[in-house]
């Protein structure tokens, strides 16, 4: 089968027209759940920076050994060294390593779909669009759903047949307090384990009788359907001896299989969490807002709750320029039509849209600086003043030159 295949299809001028006006329908929810979503994230954020603001004005510095039960049910701050007693493992594979947090990745090497599509508007308001979709072998984390490629014959993947998967320490204490998942998962500073030839016999006995073939190499574990002939190495600096099975042969084929592995060591960590008996646990500000920060490193509680802060910060504002975003294609999805109806003569259709667009942008962003503005104007109004004033001002400046660039493309066409 070739690589790349191409598809032509064609639009009536009427079957647009109804795909444009049943995407009225989208864009109107669609604007309904952005205002929605970009309030509720303003109420979100307030409600974290106050949290955070009462812990750290009450957070209590402590000592990770001996536990004073007085600072139980306390929002205290503890830095120290993380210990361990039993490696990680993971079982499956027969992976063993020293650390707080061993975690797998899985990639198959599968076809990918491509696409690149060319639209061209004939008179009359019909469409004609030329895709080409072009087939590629990759390593991938994710499954490629091969049954809706546009040509599946010769590009089938077979199922993903491992799962990657995380091993956290069971018994990582910080003095004499015992770290739960909770704390452990949020430990940072994984590295790549790479493995080596010495890995290989733990492997093959916890694989056990399988069809593939398994072998290491450049690090990872490799399970392949094609049969090795050659026991050269490609990890030059493996020196232990190599089996018949350790090798694939040439290039990989379609589900073969690559694992890898990262560790997370045990170090120096702080906490800013709950006391709880011997643990800690989520702290519940008086606003109902919770979190158990942990951070690589002796930090100071006052910057780490800095950092969580900056953190908020930044998810607020992700929220917010894609509210604005979906804002803008809702309204453009209500337009559209206007589009469509033009494109009886497609400079017309280009012309129109061309406006239509322009109008979204100046509603969706109008609004959705006002939405933003009201959420925040009963905790601080003068910061809502501020955001309105700038929101409006962009828009119209936005307006005054698209119109501007409208009334140049009417007066060419007109010429």
């Amino acid at each position: 089968m070739p690589d790349s295949v191409t598809r032509t299809t064609n639009t009536s001028w009427f079957s647009r027209v109804g795909s444009a006006f049943a995407g009225v329908v989208v864009g109107v929810v669609l604007i309904f759940v952005c205002i929605a979503g970009l309030a509720w994230n303003e109420g979100r954020a307030v409600k974290t920076e106050r949290g955070l603001k009462e812990g750290a004005s009450i957070v209590v510095d402590i000592q990770a050994s001996p536990i004073d039960a007085a600072n139980d049910q306390k929002l205290v701050h503890v830095s120290g060294p993380v210990a361990v007693t039993a490696p990680l493992e993971d079982s499956d594979f027969g992976i063993t390593a020293t650390g707080v947090h061993l975690s797998r990745q899985v990639e198959m090497y599968q076809w990918r779909e491509s696409s690149k599509s060319e639209t061209r508007t004939k008179l009359g308001g019909g469409e004609e669009t030329v895709t080409t979709y072009t087939y590629a072998k990759v390593w991938s984390g994710a499954p490629e759903d091969s049954s809706a490629f546009a040509e599946p014959n010769g590009h089938q993947n077979p199922e993903f047949a491992v799962e990657g998967a995380d091993i956290l320490a069971q018994d990582a204490t910080l003095g004499d307090f015992r770290l739960d998942d909770a704390v452990v998962g949020q430990i940072g500073g994984e590295t790549p384990l790479r493995l080596t030839q010495d890995n290989l016999a733990a492997v093959q006995a916890a694989v056990g009788d399988v069809d593939q073939y398994v072998s290491i190499s450049q690090g990872k574990i490799l399970l392949s359907a094609n049969r090795p002939r050659s026991s050269n190495v490609d990890d030059a600096d493996d020196a232990a001896p190599v089996s018949e099975t350790s090798v694939i042969q040439g290039s990989p084929t379609i589900g073969d299989i690559r694992i890898s592995y990262d560790l997370t060591p045990a170090g120096v960590i702080s906490i800013v969490g709950k006391q709880n008996g011997d643990g800690f646990t989520n702290y519940r500000a008086k606003n109902g807002e919770e979190f158990l920060l942990v951070s690589d490193g002796a930090v100071p509680a006052a910057d780490m709750f800095q950092g969580a802060q900056d953190a908020n910060r930044v998810i607020t504002w992700i929220i917010r320029v894609l509210g604005m975003v979906l804002l803008i294609v809702g309204f453009g999805l209500i337009l559209a039509p206007l589009g469509v109806l033009a494109d009886v003569l497609p400079l017309v259709g280009t012309i129109v849209r061309m406006g239509t667009g322009l109008v979204a942008f100046v509603l969706g962003f109008s609004i959705g600086t006002v939405t933003i503005a009201l959420a925040w104007f009963a905790f601080r109004p003068l910061l809502s003043i501020a955001i309105l004033a700038v929101g409006g001002l962009i828009a119209f400046g936005v307006y005054r030159l698209g119109r501007g660039r409208n009334k140049k493309k009417l007066a060419e066409a007109a010429a």
